[in-house]
């Protein structure tokens, strides 16, 4: 633990009280095993030991060492870690100061409050994990409309990036569903902001991978939450009918709209491997065998997957509704699966396939995955180019493929993030998991398939971006990127945050 002493050495007496430092000295570590942690993440291929890891017991620690940090004559890096699911060392901060947000966790940091005529909110810490956002609104009979697939994520990490999952058609990702932030800026300011003050750090910061500032507190609206969710699969050969049912469904999608469903996905079954993936135990044991008999005979299956939620006073109608919605689908006869879950069980549905792999020592492995929007003028070619020639060649087949709509109105482009310019893209989700030895060649085929896209013009667009030069980020922002340069001087003007994106400190 470094020394009073030597921390008073780095800063003007007159900048900070004595027990602001003696707050910051008393949490911060540089134990091998502090270090070890903050230099690794689910990735597993990135390893980037920082110089010191900060445990902060409030958000006036984190205020403190940015503030130490900016009055270096040589400021040095800093970056915030929930609960470390990036997968190129975007959570890093060498020869820095990693945050641990966990540190900050405490029950109190997730309150619900408001009322039937204003509305509900949750006022939840950045370090929360969905999951405990979860359990504490629906003891109020509420939840937030927009997750993610996977809920053990910090609320601060997925708006730092988007929150994106099979809600995200209806409702929009998570950083349009979000009201208010206090953000602590580059400089050590504690700020809060929202779409009418402050507007212009709220709208940088979501979807801002941390580069302007850190979030400790985000206010999300709240909906009467349903009890049980009617969750179908189905099979299609045909690339073609699968992307036009998709797009169909995703064009009812009104937030109060009906015969709108509330969720929408798809995924590629390939090969001899079993149907099932880490993510969820859908179809029934008794049709495996037939499920992976269409899988060798066509290469590629296609799988519609759909949700809709329910409760006590919309039951009686649920089947005759969902039956609407998916009249006229072209899925193959016979392939249509259904399963009616608690609404828990369903949004916490890749939970278990966690613990599975945890439990055979298959989780804490290399991930080189590969996150993409494309346009939907080019998905079929997307289709015959990747799926049918790069991934089939390569056996790409160590984790779930996603491939879903989107609607770009349910987006809004005053945020950081990026997406494509057309009304409909299409998330592509290479979810891979590969051993120690061999994940360089796994991440070959990434390129490959991003050399593809590039070589015809694609003109697709990273999700939770990975680039090797600021040039290639510039191409990435397109003409967000002036705008960006501009915040990040006056929100973060020695660019201290957020290094491991290798934006500014490639």
């Amino acid at each position: 633990m470094l020394s009073i002493t030597r921390l008073k050495s780095f800063i003007p007496k007159s900048l900070f009280p004595d027990d602001d430092i003696t707050a910051v000295a008393t949490n911060l570590r540089h134990d091998s095993a502090a270090l070890n942690s903050a230099a690794t993440d689910f990735g597993h291929m990135v390893t980037d030991p920082p110089a010191a890891v900060l445990f902060p017991s409030s958000i006036n620690d984190i205020i403190s060492l940015i503030k130490l940090a900016n009055s270096r004559p040589v400021p040095f890096n800093i970056a915030a870690k929930g609960c470390g699911h990036s997968v190129r060392g975007q959570a890093m901060a060498r020869n820095g100061v990693v945050v641990e947000m966990a540190s900050l966790n405490n029950p109190t940091r997730i309150s619900v409050s408001g009322n039937a005529s204003d509305g509900f909110f949750a006022d939840v810490g950045g370090e929360q994990m969905w999951i405990d956002v979860l359990n504490a609104t629906l003891k109020h009979g509420l939840a937030p409309t927009s997750w993610t697939d996977y809920l053990y994520l910090t609320v601060g990490g997925t708006l730092s990036n988007a929150g994106i999952s099979g809600q995200t058609f209806r409702y929009g990702p998570q950083i349009t569903n979000v009201v208010e932030l206090d953000v602590i800026t580059g400089k050590g300011d504690l700020v809060s902001c929202s779409a009418e003050r402050n507007w212009e750090l709220f709208h940088s910061v979501l979807g801002g991978l941390g580069q302007f500032g850190i979030i400790v507190r985000a206010r999300i609206p709240l909906f009467p939450a349903p009890n049980r969710v009617k969750w179908v699969r189905m099979l299609y050969t045909n690339f073609s009918e699968f992307a036009e049912d998709q797009e169909r469904l995703i064009s009812i999608n009104g937030s109060k709209q009906n015969g709108a469903l509330d969720y929408l996905e798809g995924l590629l079954l390939m090969h001899d491997g079993p149907p099932d993936n880490w993510r969820s135990s859908f179809f029934p044991p008794s049709h495996h065998s037939t499920i992976i008999s269409l899988v060798n005979q066509h290469s590629i299956i296609y799988c519609l997957e759909v949700a809709k939620y329910y409760d006590h006073t919309s039951r009686h109608t649920l089947d005759k509704e969902l039956d609407d919605s998916l009249n006229g689908l072209r899925f193959l006869s016979g392939y249509k699966f259904e399963k009616d879950v608690s609404y828990v069980e369903f949004l916490n549905r890749v939970r278990s396939g966690e613990l599975s792999l945890k439990s055979q020592g298959l989780w804490d492995v290399p991930h080189p995955w590969l996150n993409l929007f494309v346009p939907k003028s080019r998905i079929a070619e997307f289709n015959s180019g990747v799926f049918k020639d790069i991934v089939l060649k390569r056996k790409m087949n160590n984790g779930p493929i996603l491939v879903y709509p989107m609607n770009r109105s349910k987006w809004d482009d005053r945020m950081t993030a990026v997406i494509p310019d057309e009304e409909v893209f299409y998330t592509i989700g290479f979810l891979n998991s590969s051993g120690f030895d061999d994940w360089e060649a796994m991440d070959e085929v990434n390129e490959e398939i991003l050399r593809f896209c590039n070589s015809v013009d694609m003109k697709i667009k990273q999700y939770l971006p990975h680039y090797r030069t600021q040039a290639d980020w510039a191409n990435h922002f397109g003409h967000k990127w002036k705008r960006i340069q501009d915040t990040k001087k006056q929100f973060d003007p020695n660019m201290i945050l957020s290094p491991g994106h290798k934006i500014f400190n490639s």
